[in-house]
């Protein structure tokens, strides 16, 4: 799989991430959604839920909790299903695009595609 460090041109103003870092953290969700993640759900507008491969839960924890340090409008919410974790993404009405982004970086992620 081939993954683009360009500038995403979704991410936000309000994102406090150096911009020259922000290529690379979204090499990083898109690596890590390729590897660790089964399956993907959009539960509503602002939600979007995935399903972890087993282990997978503390890179998880650590990338999301990177991730809140520079975009606090994120909430990433663990619950135990099971035998697998499911991460929890939600965002406010106005951050929509970016969880628009994220649901078709993990499926590009998954498909093996990078545009």
């Amino acid at each position: 799989m081939r993954i683009d460090i360009e500038p995403a041109g979704w991410v936000p103003d309000s994102c406090t991430l150096p911009t020259a870092e922000q290529p690379f953290r979204v090499a990083e969700f898109a690596a890590f959604f390729a590897e660790s993640v089964q399956a993907a759900t959009r539960t509503a507008p602002t939600g979007l839920e995935l399903v972890l491969v087993g282990g997978a839960e503390p890179v998880a924890r650590d990338l999301t909790a990177r991730e809140s340090g520079c975009c606090s409008f994120f909430t990433f919410t663990f619950v135990e299903s099971g035998p697998e974790s499911v991460l929890r993404i939600d965002v406010p009405g106005a951050y929509v695009e970016v969880l628009d982004a994220f649901e078709q970086l993990v499926a590009q992620a998954n498909s093996g595609s990078s545009s």
